[in-house]
C-alpha cells in the first residue's frame, strides 16, 4: 500500500509498506478522506509538541470497514470514522472516564503512526458510525468534537458572550458548538479573509481583527462594558493566549484548545482580582462526537463549507507545504483516497 511519511520537519515522502496485519482488539479501514489539521501543519514544520519523527500523519479520518475484525456492531463496507486517541483503560485519568487525557496518551498521527496511507487498523472499540453521512462529514466529525469539547470544559450557558480566538479549523468548530450552546460568539483573529468567512459561512456577528490598535475597547463595546465571560483560545500562540488574559471579564473561564511550546505569562493580580479560571482543553471523548454526529443530522453545522482546498492523495506531497502559508487562503484542506 501506498503511505506518505514525514520522516523529518518539512520532509514527505511516498514509501510502499506492506498491508497492515490485523491485530486482536482491531478493525481494518480502507481511508478514503484525510483532514489536515494543525497538528499536522505543525508537525510538518517542526512546531508541534509531544512528536517524533519520522511519522505517518492524520487523524481526521473517514474510511470504510474492510475486515470488522472484533468490530462486531460494525458491517464490511459500511462508512465510519474513529476516535484517534487510544487511552491505557488504567490509569488515574481513565479510571475517572476521562480517556481523552490519559497519562500514557497515544494519538494515531502524532504518537502511532496515522491515516495518510490506504489501510490503516485501529481499535474496534474506536469506531464510530458513519450514519449515513458522507466520507467528507465523517472526516471533519474529530475537528468539531475538539471544539465541542471546548466549549463543554468552558460550561458555556446561553447568553453568554464568547471570545473565541483563531478563526483556523478548530476554532470555527469552537464558534460553531458555543452558538449552539446558545452564546453571542466574538471572533479574534489577524486574517481578515478568515474573519470575513466567520461573518459569511458561520453567521458570526461580532468579529476583530487582532492587528486592530484596541482590541479590548471593542470588546467592552460589544459586550455592553462586561467583557467576555469566556475566552477560549484555539491559535496554539503563545502570544495570543499570554494576551488574551486581558479580555476576561471578572468571574470568568479561559480555556486554552490551542497548544504551544512555551510558557504562559500573565498578571497574577489581574488574573486573581477577577477570581478567573484557567483549564486545558485536550482532545475529545465519544460524547463529544456524538454531540456532532447529532448536530450534522439536524443541520446545526454544515462541515463541508469549511472544505477549501482537495487534493488526490497522490498529489498530496507536493501541495501539502502550501497549506502553511495564508495566502493559500486554506481553511481546511482535504486528501482523497480512492
Amino acid at each position: 500500500m501506498n503511505t506518505l511519511i514525514c520522516s523529518a520537519p518539512t520532509q514527505l515522502a511516498y514509501e510502499h509498506r506492506p498491508a497492515p496485519t490485523l491485530r486482536p482488539g482491531e478493525a481494518l479501514l480502507r481511508i478514503r478522506r484525510i483532514g489536515i489539521c494543525g497538528t499536522d501543519l505543525h508537525a510538518f514544520e517542526g512546531t508541534q509538541p509531544f512528536f517524533s519523527y519520522p511519522r505517518v500523519l492524520g487523524h481526521e479520518l473517514a474510511g470504510e470497514v474492510v475486515d470488522t475484525g472484533d468490530a462486531t456492531d460494525f458491517q464490511v463496507g459500511e462508512a465510519v470514522t474513529f476516535i484517534p486517541y487510544f487511552g491505557c483503560g488504567t490509569c488515574i485519568a481513565c479510571r475517572r472516564g476521562l480517556p481523552n487525557c490519559c497519562v500514557q496518551m497515544q494519538v494515531c498521527g502524532v504518537h502511532l503512526d496515522g491515516g495518510m496511507t490506504e489501510l490503516l487498523g485501529v481499535p474496534a472499540a474506536a469506531l464510530v458510525h458513519g450514519n449515513s453521512l458522507t466520507f467528507d462529514e465523517l472526516a471533519l466529525v474529530e475537528p468539531l468534537a475538539i471544539g465541542a469539547h471546548g466549549v463543554r470544559r468552558a460550561g458555556v450557558q446561553p447568553g453568554e458572550f464568547v471570545l473565541v480566538v483563531g478563526a483556523g479549523p478548530i476554532g470555527l468548530g469552537v464558534m460553531e458548538f458555543a452558538r449552539i450552546a446558545g452564546a453571542h460568539v466574538i471572533a479574534l483573529d489577524l486574517n481578515e479573509q478568515r474573519l470575513s468567512f466567520c461573518r459569511s459561512a458561520l453567521g458570526v456577528t461580532h468579529t476583530i481583527n487582532a492587528g486592530n490598535a484596541d482590541v479590548a475597547e471593542q470588546l467592552r463595546h460589544i459586550t455592553y462594558g462586561d467583557m467576555p465571560t469566556v475566552v477560549i483560545d484555539a491559535t496554539g500562540s503563545q502570544r495570543a493566549i499570554n494576551n488574551a488574559f486581558q479580555y476576561l471579564a471578572h468571574g470568568g473561564r479561559f480555556v486554552l484548545v490551542g497548544l504551544q511550546k512555551g510558557d504562559i505569562s500573565f498578571s497574577h493580580p489581574e488574573f486573581h482580582k477577577r477570581e478567573a479560571t484557567l483549564m486545558s482543553s485536550r482532545n475529545a471523548t465519544r460524547a463529544d462526537f456524538e454531540h456532532v454526529l447529532h448536530a450534522m443530522h439536524q443541520g446545526l453545522v454544515q462541515p463541508t463549507t469549511y472544505i477549501t482546498h482537495r487534493v488526490p492523495f497522490g498529489q498530496a506531497k507536493d501541495v501539502f507545504a502550501s497549506w502553511l502559508d495564508p495566502a493559500t487562503g486554506v481553511i481546511k484542506a482535504m486528501i482523497e483516497v480512492e
